[in-house]
Order: C-alpha cells, then sequence, then structure tokens
C-alpha cells in the first residue's frame, strides 16, 4: 500500500510543479479533489474535538455533545478511508468507506434526536443495513454506479432526519444559529438527493465529463457543510446554557416564581405595551404570621407553607399574569386588560384558597395561613415612565396591604382613589 501511494505521488509531482510555477503568474488558484478530500478531513476532526472539549462546561447537554463529536470523528476517518479505498481488492474499499462515512452522518441525526428526548436507532441500522446488502448485489461490477449515485441516497436520508430534528426541537431557541443550521442540513439533503436523482440523467446526456466537476462541488459544499453546522450547534448549545442560566438568575430557588429583578423588568416592559390604551394592576400579597410560622414550626414548614400559596396563586393568576416573590413572604402580581372588579375578584379567591389549605397539622394542630393583600391600578399618564409607574403602583398597593394588616389581616383592602366593592 505504501508502494503504491509513493507512486501515485511521484505521479503527480510534475502536474503539481507546473500548477506552482503558473499560480506565480496567475492570481488564480486550483484546488484539486484530494485537496479538499484532506481540508474535510481537517475540518471534521477539528469540529470534534471543539465538540468534544465543550461537553464538559455545558453538563445538561453532555451525552448529545459527546455523540455529535462522535459522528464528526466518524465521518472524518470514513472520508479519509474513501481516499485510500482502491488499495482494497475489489469494491471491499469503497463499501467500507460508505459504511463508516453513513454511520457518521447517521450518528449526526442521532445526537440531534437525543436532544429531542428521541432515539434513531432502529431507523439508522436499517438503513446500514439496507446499504450493506446494496454493496453485496452490486458487488465490483456495480462499484462505479453504487459510489457515483446510489450511495447518496442514504446520505440524503440522514442529513434529512438531521433537518427533521432540529425543526422539531423547541428547546433550542429559533434564533440565527437555527435557522442557518436547519439551513445547512437541508442545502447538504438537496445536494445529495440531486446526485441520486438527477446527476445520473445529466450524465447519460451530456457525458462522463459532468461527474468530476460535480464530485468537485459536492465536496466543495461537503468542506462548508463540515465547518457551519458544527459551528452553529455549538452557538445553539451556548446559547440555551446562557439562557438556562439567565433564568435560574431571575427565578426564585424556592417558589419557581419570578424574582424581585426579574418583576420589575418584565413589569416594565408589561407597562409600556399597555400604555394609556388599559390598565393595569398589580396586587401585592404578604402572608400574615409568617415570622410565628417560622419560630413555632421551623423553616421547613415556613417554607411548605411558602410553596403552597406560590402554587395557589399560579393557578388562579395563569401563567400570563406576572407573579413574582420580591420578598421574604412578600409576593407581587401584575395583571393587564382587567378591571378592578376582576382583579379584586382574583385577590380574594386567592385568599379564600390559601386560607383552606391548611399546612398538615403539627403536634395535632393545624397551621392558620392567610394572607393580606393591597390592590392598585394605574391612571392614564402613569403609564408612560414606566420603571417610576411601576414602583408607585408597588407602593400604593403597598400602602393597602399595611392597611389590610392593621385591620386584622386575611383581607384585601384597595389603593387610594380605586372605587370601593365587595370586601373579603
Amino acid at each position: 500500500m505504501t508502494r503504491i501511494v509513493w507512486q501515485s505521488f511521484r505521479r503527480k509531482m510534475p502536474h503539481a510543479a507546473v500548477k506552482y510555477r503558473r499560480s506565480t503568474f496567475t492570481p488564480a488558484m486550483h484546488v484539486d479533489l484530494f485537496t479538499l478530500y484532506l481540508l474535510a478531513i481537517g475540518t471534521l476532526f477539528a469540529s470534534a474535538g471543539m465538540t468534544l472539549w465543550e461537553h464538559r462546561t455545558h453538563p445538561g447537554r453532555s451525552k448529545e455533545l459527546k455523540i455529535l463529536a462522535t459522528g464528526y470523528a466518524t465521518l472524518g476517518v470514513g472520508v479519509g478511508a474513501a481516499i485510500w479505498r482502491s488499495a482494497l481488492p475489489g469494491a471491499w474499499g469503497a463499501a467500507l468507506s460508505n459504511l463508516v462515512i453513513v454511520t457518521g452522518y447517521l450518528l449526526i441525526a442521532h445526537g440531534l434526536a437525543v436532544m429531542n428526548g428521541r432515539q434513531n436507532r432502529a431507523l439508522s441500522a436499517a438503513i446500514l443495513g439496507v446499504l450493506a446488502i446494496a454493496w453485496i448485489v452490486a458487488g465490483t461490477r456495480g462499484e462505479s454506479v453504487m459510489w457515483l449515485y446510489l450511495t447518496a441516497i442514504p446520505i440524503s436520508l440522514a442529513s434529512a432526519m438531521a433537518m427533521r430534528e432540529l425543526l422539531r426541537n423547541h428547546a433550542l431557541k429559533w434564533s440565527q444559529a437555527h435557522r442557518i443550521a436547519v439551513i445547512a442540513t437541508g442545502v447538504h439533503t438537496f445536494v445529495y438527493a440531486f446526485r441520486a436523482a438527477v446527476l445520473p440523467w445529466l450524465a447519460t446526456r451530456y457525458g462522463q465529463a459532468l461527474l468530476p466537476v460535480v464530485s468537485k462541488v459536492t465536496m466543495y459544499e461537503g468542506v462548508l457543510y463540515s465547518v457551519v453546522l458544527p459551528m452553529t450547534l455549538l452557538r445553539l448549545v451556548r446559547d440555551e446554557t446562557h439562557g438556562q442560566l439567565l433564568q435560574e438568575s431571575q427565578t426564585d430557588y424556592l417558589t419557581r416564581l419570578g424574582n424581585r429583578r426579574w418583576f420589575f423588568e418584565e413589569g416594565a416592559r408589561v407597562l409600556s405595551r399597555a400604555g394609556t390604551r388599559e390598565r393595569v394592576a398589580l396586587l401585592a400579597f404578604d402572608l400574615d404570621q409568617f415570622k410565628a410560622i417560622n419560630d413555632r414550626y421551623g423553616h421547613q414548614t415556613g417554607d411548605d407553607v411558602l410553596k403552597t400559596f406560590a402554587s395557589i396563586a399560579r393557578a388562579a393568576l395563569g401563567d400570563d399574569t406576572l407573579l413574582a416573590r420580591i420578598g421574604g413572604e412578600e409576593f407581587a402580581a401584575l395583571i393587564a386588560g382587567r378591571d378592578s372588579d376582576q382583579v379584586q375578584a382574583l385577590g380574594e379567591t386567592i385568599a379564600a384558597r390559601f386560607a383552606r389549605s391548611a399546612a398538615q397539622p403539627v403536634d395535632g394542630t393545624g397551621i392558620r395561613t392567610t394572607v393580606s393583600i393591597g390592590l392598585a391600578l394605574t391612571h392614564g399618564a402613569q403609564a408612560h415612565a414606566e420603571a417610576a409607574a411601576l414602583t408607585d403602583l408597588l407602593a400604593a398597593a403597598d400602602s393597602a396591604l399595611y392597611r389590610a394588616k392593621s385591620l386584622g389581616g386575611n383581607r384585601l383592602e384597595l389603593a387610594q382613589g380605586i372605587e370601593r366593592s365587595s370586601r373579603v
């Protein structure tokens, strides 16, 4: 094998020398198919190394990144084997290298499927099995047809599988990187589908001289694919990790509601969208006698009471309402598009349900859990200065809340200026 490679290299040397001398006189640079193969191998192994390195910093996607890295490396090994496929007798070299290449593509598709909580093992095994049988049937006589045309079918199928998983992935943010990854897999699918379905007809009509040109175009596209897809997938995983870290920084660890910072940031956006067209209401909640519950029953019981209230409030208000824990036993909810009577009814519902949800008895005694609530609404031009309006709104609701506590708690009080209706 070494002698064959060396003789091939010596035959190419004069042509390479001529190309080198010509390149000193012309800016055009000729890249042969062998160089494109080497470039594809290098980019695939580089992508495998970078992807494997990244798995340590993204533990939530460690398994998927390992599968993708294995897929890139396998694909690189297959491309390398394709260069020396003629070293093995008969069609063995072409068949083995093709099976390794298709395995690499299927591993990439499988890694993307695992990101969706799915498995592609059965379908991948079926594709490889059919491909192996096709090579056995084709043998040496059909090697050329298999290599030039038919082997493009499983590659196109594997790329289509990868594109489908990207389109179905709701965990990865639909961003520019996501669109590029979908386009890259879509173009790769189209190129190999074209090679399998259209190229045989073109070769028959225009002659075999077309095949080297198509091979080079395919390799150019393959090199771009081996760079673009791994880089965009890494970007998607990094963005996902960043989004998770950002969400954790804006989430209360105990109740899993938003925290104070998140409430003010999102609340300013709600007020900005509402403008002067619709009123925005704020409900301020404070659990009654919470310190006494902690002192008597312990912090674990206090935590359970907080989580119970958060669950009741979220169920009553719905997922569209901004609900946050803004202090120890203090919560706030921002509601747009409802009038004062509707918001008041929601607050009273939460108070009534919470009062009925006494925690498990401790020492044979049930825990009395109640909440005091203050309600405030925006008025006209207040909505223009979002941050100031939210601060003023919370202050008005707090004032009503303290009045509710001074009256014994377990009640809802309205801020000054709101027309009174039925009360708890």
